[in-house]
């Protein structure tokens, strides 16, 4: 049984899955999808109605359903029913309606996205002989974890941007001042909590790459963190919007994602588990922004939905808000 744990995330409702080795494959869990798709308050309970009116009409997917310990919110791993790709989609066609259609798409497809992909990359970065070479704290350090989680997938990946761009009204810092003012940021000290956490506010202002900036930093931040105070952040602690809202405030005054991610230090530097739900979190702060191209006066436009960092006309997946 395997220790490779993964967090989906649909509607706002996280879908736990946990890796087999021995079958090589993911394995969801049901109460999640369940509580997903029905919306109840008590989706263990209605699992087992569910599973009982099933039993009775002699299905097949009982038959498949195998039990994996997950990690459950008192902290303790419990047993969990759990069905495989191909009975989650069996499943969630015992709910009909909008919705479960919508389950099935994103659940067959998010796989498939950019930012599925990506985020493959990212897992595979645990344990992986890149981050040993990683230089902390530089910008050359950060451009080595965009070109991973990137590379491939953007022609631009682990390149410094030379178009000036915007979200949400906010002007990045000017393209042609970067190389300056990245100087700057790397030559910031990174001795305490502190230090460490006013250097992934400014880097975060300066969004160096026309997308994945917030992915990327915060490999960059966890990495810093380790070296330096043999810390990380667990990010499952951090709510997706008390984050937004917090690096959206950081721009003017650091101090609530500051007392966020101080809440959430943890010396579990080295857990795999860690790392992989922190991977899972990061993805799962994204949401559709836009950032623009505009001209060299620094004036920048709004494009409605769209990117990660909106890119030029891209009109892509937004990572999250003005933090990423």
């Amino acid at each position: 049984m395997a220790d490779k744990v993964s967090i989906r995330f649909f509607d706002d409702r996280e879908v736990r899955a946990v890796w087999d080795d021995e079958g090589s494959k993911w394995w969801f869990s049901v109460i999640d999808v369940v509580g997903a798709l029905s919306e109840s308050a008590d989706s263990r309970n209605y699992w087992y109605v569910l599973k009982s009116r099933l039993k009775k009409a002699g299905s097949e997917l009982l038959t498949n359903c195998k039990g994996f310990k997950l990690m459950a919110p008192d902290g303790k791993r419990r047993l969990t029913d759990c069905l495989d790709n191909d009975g989650i989609i069996v499943l969630a066609k015992e709910f009909p309606g909008k919705k479960a259609n919508r389950f099935i798409e994103w659940f067959t497809y998010s796989d498939e996205t950019i930012d599925g992909k990506s985020k493959s990359k990212a897992y595979a970065l645990f344990g992986s002989s890149l981050l040993d070479t990683v230089e902390v704290g530089t910008v050359k350090g950060l451009q080595q974890i965009h070109g991973h989680l990137f590379g491939g997938l953007y022609d631009f990946a682990g390149q410094i941007r030379t178009l000036n761009i915007a979200k949400g009204g906010f002007q990045f810092a000017m393209a042609r001042f970067l190389p300056e003012t990245l100087k700057s940021i790397e030559n910031m000290p990174e001795g305490t909590f502190e230090e460490i956490a006013d250097k992934y506010v400014e880097m975060n202002v300066t969004h160096p790459f026309m997308e994945g900036n917030g992915r990327s930093m915060r490999i960059w931040l966890d990495l810093i963190l380790k070296k330096n105070l043999g810390l990380c952040v667990d990010w499952s602690k951090i709510g997706k919007k008390d984050y937004l809202d917090a690096m959206e405030k950081s721009v003017a005054n650091p101090a609530q994602i500051k007392a966020l991610l101080s809440s959430a230090l943890t010396d579990r530097i080295n857990d795999r588990e860690m790392f992989m739900k922190g991977v899972d979190y990061s993805y799962y702060y994204e949401q559709e922004n836009d950032i623009t191209e505009d001209d060299d006066d620094g004036i920048g436009d709004d494009a409605g939905d769209g990117g990660d960092d909106g890119g030029v006309g891209t009109g892509g997946v937004g990572d999250d808000g003005i933090s990423e």
